[in-house]
């Protein structure tokens, strides 16, 4: 049985409700491990805020970012994996699509993150070894 997006997701991945302000969102961020906020409204997955939303959408528009709700910036996700998806076909969507990080949804729930690099290890570690040729 193939391992599927579950086994290789980081799991309950930390977010912050709608409605939190974008100054929270970038106290989160000034950590250089975090690289984006997840935001959900009720247990609903809204969307994704990064240091590129914060600039564009609070600096550079003149928000006050103590009063602006991060609701009202965060990106939708440009798309999502399903949990039970074979890690096969997520690494191949993650290669098409260019992406580090992509959600995993359930009912709409944020349920865990899938990384590039982590499906990159978990397929490698399942590849038979290569077979030496005889000499």
């Amino acid at each position: 049985m193939s391992d599927k997006v579950r086994d290789a997701m980081i799991p309950d991945p930390q977010t912050l409700e709608a409605t939190a302000s974008a100054q929270e969102a970038g106290e989160h961020l000034v950590s250089p491990d975090v690289r984006a906020v997840y935001v959900s409204d009720g247990g609903r997955f809204v969307g994704v805020v990064t240091r590129k939303t914060l600039v564009r959408e609070i600096v550079a528009a003149g928000l006050p970012p103590a009063e602006t709700e991060v609701g009202a910036i965060a990106e939708p996700a440009h798309w999502t994996l399903d949990p039970e998806l074979p890690l096969d076909e997520a690494f191949r969507l993650i290669e098409e699509h260019d992406a580090e990080r992509v959600p995993v949804l359930e009912d709409g729930r944020l349920v865990g993150v899938v990384s590039r690099s982590v499906l990159q290890r978990r397929l490698a570690e399942d590849e038979p070894p290569a077979e030496l040729d005889p000499v």
